[in-house]
């Protein structure tokens, strides 16, 4: 198991905080999402390897009601 890079870690904490902020549970965001109900755990877990792909970075800013912009830093990381 690797650690995530920099960038893909901001995504996950920004897309986690995001969801918190809108109550939205990692299970209901892995159904919005349409893939399997464990999927946003395994994302946010330290102990995967799982990341956001840039497809679904997309599909994320249009649940979380942003601009995939707003889920990713400003500048390089």
């Amino acid at each position: 198991m690797s650690m995530p890079h920099p960038i893909e870690q901001y995504v996950i904490d920004e897309v986690k905080k995001r969801r918190l902020e809108q109550n939205i549970s990692q299970k209901e965001l892995s159904f919005l999402l349409e893939v399997s109900e464990g999927y946003v755990v395994l994302v946010e877990s330290p102990k995967t390897d799982d990341k956001y792909t840039l497809n679904r970075v997309n599909d994320l800013a249009r649940i979380l009601k942003c601009s995939p912009r707003d889920l990713l830093p400003e500048l390089p990381l």
